[in-house]
């Protein structure tokens, strides 16, 4: 049961081929890793899934539907999330707002009741709908600041985060939407050795709490050999390989390409 299939993709930038036919699918539950060396076409595959760039040619199936030139915000109400590998947060805003701000995406009331109900009295709240969901907003926010370790810095300004806690915003936020897919573009990215650990075991944490599919893109060896179920790797735009971890490890054209002759792998 594949939650995303990709299959013969290619995206064009006039005579330049970023990516060239490349086939692969991502197992419903499962973490599966997109690596290579900069510029092999990882981060336009994941733009071309999330709709920021249209198909040049071929299909993406994501739960059985067909979403190749979809818009953006389609592909994300049915169930696709990323980060990017350059963070994106609201950096004047709190780490709460934030969470919450992400988490408005799930309310059932209407513009009219937000802009009626955000006005009155909070006693005149209490009976409405907008209440009892603005409720269970910040609820689904403080859930998610406890889960991703932000809670104690819930007030801090986004901009004056460490760098791995806005990876970690930066995150929550995309679990905010509740996705079937999250797309991970190099979480660890300007972490230390001790911070990619504790990422890691979050990346397989959420999976399971949330029920997730996994795909990531990871340039931290350590992180891909241990976490990812299956590994895709490309160079040149072009599928080079596709295994499990150990049988990346030992392609000697893997190692070649990108590991360098085995010694990170």
């Amino acid at each position: 049961m594949n939650i995303l299939e990709v299959n013969g993709l290619t995206k064009q930038f006039g005579g330049l081929t970023a990516v060239n036919d490349v086939t692969f699918d991502v197992e419903r539950g499962s973490i599966t890793g997109l690596i290579g060396p900069n510029g092999a076409g990882k981060t336009t595959i994941f733009n071309l899934v999330t709709g920021v760039y249209k198909v040049t040619g071929g299909k993406i199936v994501f739960d059985g539907k067909e979403i190749q030139n979809e818009e953006a915000f389609k592909i994300a109400n049915m169930g696709i999330t990323r980060t990017f590998q350059n963070i994106r947060l609201f950096k004047r805003l709190t780490v709460y707002e934030n969470v919450l701000t992400a988490c408005q995406y799930n309310a059932n009331y209407s513009l009219f009741e937000a802009m009626v109900f955000g006005l009155v009295p909070e006693k005149i709240k209490r009976n409405s709908r907008f209440y009892r969901e603005e409720k269970l907003l910040k609820e689904q926010a403080e859930e998610l600041m406890e889960i991703l370790g932000l809670q104690d810095r819930r007030n801090f300004i986004a901009n004056n985060l460490p760098y791995g806690f806005q990876r970690r915003l930066e995150i929550a936020r995309a679990l905010a939407l509740r996705p079937k897919l999250l797309l991970l573009d190099e979480p660890a990215a300007g972490m230390n050795p001790e911070e990619t650990e504790k990422l890691t075991e979050l990346i397989a944490f959420i999976r399971d709490k949330f029920d997730l599919s996994v795909l990531l893109i990871e340039h931290h060896m350590d992180l891909v050999m241990e976490i990812c179920d299956k590994i895709v790797v490309l160079n040149f735009g072009c599928k080079l390989a596709e295994g499990t971890p150990k049988e990346i490890q030992q392609n000697p054209e893997v190692q070649k390409a990108y590991l360098g002759g085995g010694n990170n792998a």
